[in-house]
């Protein structure tokens, strides 16, 4: 492998390295303004819409999707890129049209959707023109089994009729969302990996019911689109709606999460790099018991571990993103599913030593700390929570050694 990034990398680092310095970072404060005073707390920041004309402007756009739909990036130079929009993820990703789980529907409306398909929604979805759901996961089943899921697409002639209940549907309750990609099973007789289906659903489908919005950690998430439980209750829509058939509902789910699960941890890297250039600042511009902060041991300890840590799960992501290029993501599922584990902790120990390195401000609304940690500690779960993940990494070095 090789560690240097190529010069299309380096050049689209500096054009979105000032990008950030020039409008995001400083939108950021105008955007806690507004959301505070919003009454409407999923509503739509202004904000954005004038940063993704100056990102489109700049041909900062659709960086995440490879081929001819995006910017045509491999996952080894969209992981840089992705890290740096991590440094500020509530403007950002969005910004630049590479916000979850728009990127993820994206996806896999680009590999499994029909020309019909592409053309009704993943078009204006690339035009950052309309916003998207993903629901999945489920409150009556654990859905870190996604073969546990319980809702219903039953076929009734030229139409699904879909009946069950989903919640922490990411993306729903932004005004703008307008389509849903359900998962639920059309076959509960088929082979345990064959019963899954997902089908296209507009989100104002007649028994689509937008129940409440979920919060995390007392967030809204509404910058991401927020979380939303909705209920079907006989919804109706027709036939060609099914991505890639019957049956194919979980292939389609391994295929959509494993490019999510690095975009996540690349992102992540980015936002212990801002807790841990935030602790440095802090901790060198206060004075507490005679002399900086920084000049104690144990903060001097958390700096260089937190460089330690960072360090060694940019390496491992980057590893992985090459072995997706070379080797496909099924070549790369260990190492996924390890920097799936390895990243949320190595975001949420820098992030909390720079929320202690901080006192009060740490928790406050006057840093990004306190929200970065809440972000930083649902991916433990989002996605397959850390123990899923590890038993799966477990048996596959045990197999090595089982006769």
């Amino acid at each position: 492998m090789d560690f240097a990034f190529d010069e299309r990398t380096e050049q689209l680092r500096a054009e979105l390295s000032a990008f950030m310095t020039e409008h995001v970072y400083p939108a950021e404060e105008k955007f806690a303004a507004w959301q505070a005073e919003s009454e409407d707390p999923w509503a739509h920041p202004p904000v954005l819409e004038d940063l993704k004309a100056e990102a489109r402007r700049r041909g900062l756009w659709n960086l995440f999707l490879p081929g001819e739909h995006g910017a045509g990036l491999t996952n080894l130079q969209y992981a840089p890129l992705a890290e740096i929009m991590g440094r500020s993820g509530r403007l950002a990703p969005e910004a630049t049209n590479c916000s979850a789980p728009d990127t993820g529907n994206m996806e896999v409306l680009a590999m499994f959707g029909t020309e019909q398909q592409k053309q009704q929604w993943l078009r204006p979805l690339l035009d950052g023109e309309i916003r998207s759901a993903f629901c999945m996961t489920e409150p009556d089943v654990a859905s870190s089994d996604a073969t546990n899921i319980g809702t219903r697409i039953t076929r009734d002639g030229d139409h699904y009729v879909i009946n069950g209940r989903k919640w922490f549907s990411s993306g729903a309750m932004s005004p703008r969302c307008r389509i849903l990609i359900v998962m639920g099973k059309t076959d509960p007789d088929a082979e345990r990996h064959r019963q899954q289906s997902q089908v296209l659903v507009p989100i104002d489908t007649p028994g689509v019911h937008v129940e409440r919005g979920m919060n995390v950690f007392g967030y809204t998430d509404g910058d991401h689109g927020g979380h939303a439980e909705i209920t079907f209750d006989d919804v109706r829509v027709p036939a060609e709606n099914i991505i890639a058939g019957e049956g194919e509902g979980f292939a389609i789910a391994q295929a959509r999460l494993g490019p999510g699960r690095i975009h996540h941890c690349m992102r992540a890297i980015g936002m212990a790099e801002r807790a841990l250039e935030l602790m440095c600042r802090r901790t060198a511009g206060r004075v507490a018991f005679g002399r900086p902060i920084a000049d104690q041991g144990v903060v001097q300890h958390w700096i260089a571990e937190s460089r330690v840590k960072i360090e060694q799960a940019r390496l491992l992501v980057l590893k992985t993103a090459w072995l997706m290029d070379t080797v496909g993501n099924k070549g790369a599922h260990t190492e996924i599913q390890a920097i799936k584990v390895a990243v949320p902790e190595v975001a949420t120990w820098v992030i909390d030593r720079a929320i202690q390195a901080h006192g009060g401000a740490g928790v406050s609304q006057d840093t990004p700390l306190a929200n970065l940690y809440a972000h930083a500690r649902t991916l433990h779960i989002v996605d397959g929570p850390d123990e899923v993940h590890r038993r799966s990494l477990a048996r596959r070095e045990l197999k090595k050694y089982r006769a």
